[in-house]
């Protein structure tokens, strides 16, 4: 077994990859520089986000769209162009974000957005109540504009309900010297039907919808990605056009496209050729749907 090991070492690990130039770019959590296709998108969260530059509370947001349609790269490209903005205006201005499938009991949703203004939460041994008492005296102490977004905010109301929305919807109420708003993401276009009417009207204070991408977008998407991602000549514009072909087909999935690219070029990689090719990317589809 140790041979097995050695040989990999050797083959993999010594020099450059002959697929990859930075594979990260490929990852889903990765947020380029321009994001295509989704300038409209950008353009009205900005223009509902943007009197925090004021110091201004802007109104709540609920973002809408199916899975791998750029609700949270907008978002994450939105909010961070404003809080790297805020400084040169002398504002306070932080952001915290939270995927709540992944961080799911309200305990680690509420330390996770606490602990984005430099709170130390311990990871259990007291109540929520005292986790949001501190949250609270944090803000005030700090005297700035925080915006929290939860994504993926249907999974964590079927699960734990809607609590922790009611209070922070309301936070503002109990503030004096600081204020939150709120962005919620859900792949659930009939989500906020299930929501309390006093959370419905405030968390929905303003709506986007993002639409599916169609093949020639994710094509477009892809193509950014790739020309950074792999080395030259690794990949061709016919591998990055089945590709999106293949996501478009899964509502328009630029996740699924990003997927489908990167572990084509890995499988590539394992066979030791220099170019990725439609065959690797049809063994990548039998992977992922195995990993499924």
């Amino acid at each position: 077994m140790s041979d097995i090991i050695d040989e990999l070492i050797k083959s993999r690990l010594k020099g450059r990859s002959s697929i990859f130039r930075d594979k990260e770019i490929l990852h889903p959590e990765y947020i380029p520089e321009t994001l295509p296709h989704r300038e409209e998108q950008i353009k009205k969260l900005a223009e509902i986000l943007i009197v925090a530059l004021k110091g201004v509370r802007p109104s709540n947001v609920l973002i809408y769209g199916l899975t791998g349609t750029g609700k949270t790269a907008v978002a994450k490209y939105v909010i961070k162009r404003l809080v790297e903005k805020a400084p040169t205006l002398n504002v306070k201005l932080r952001s915290a974000y939270v995927n709540t499938r992944k961080v799911d009991t309200t305990y680690r949703v509420l330390a996770s957005i606490a602990s984005s203004l430099g709170l130390k939460i311990p990871v259990t041994g007291i109540a929520i109540s005292e986790v949001y008492r501190r949250y609270i005296n944090g803000l005030e102490n700090w005297g700035g504009l925080h915006i929290v977004v939860l994504d993926e905010i249907d999974y964590y109301v079927r699960r734990e309900g809607d609590d922790l929305l009611y209070k922070l919807v309301r936070i503002n109420e109990e503030l004096s010297r600081a204020r939150v708003v709120l962005i919620g993401i859900t792949n659930d276009i009939n989500f906020v039907e299930s929501l309390d009417p006093r959370i419905r009207s405030s968390l929905g204070e303003e709506e986007i919808v993002f639409p599916p991408y169609n093949a020639e977008q994710l094509y477009d998407i892809l193509k950014q990605r790739a020309e950074k991602a792999f080395q030259p000549g690794a990949i061709d514009h016919d591998v990055i056009s089945y590709c999106a072909a293949l996501a478009a087909r899964e509502h328009g999935d630029a996740r699924r496209a990003l997927d489908l690219l990167r572990v084509a070029g890995e499988i590539a990689e394992r066979e030791g050729v220099d170019r990725v090719m439609i065959s690797h990317v049809k063994k990548a589809v039998v992977e992922l749907e195995e990993g499924r």
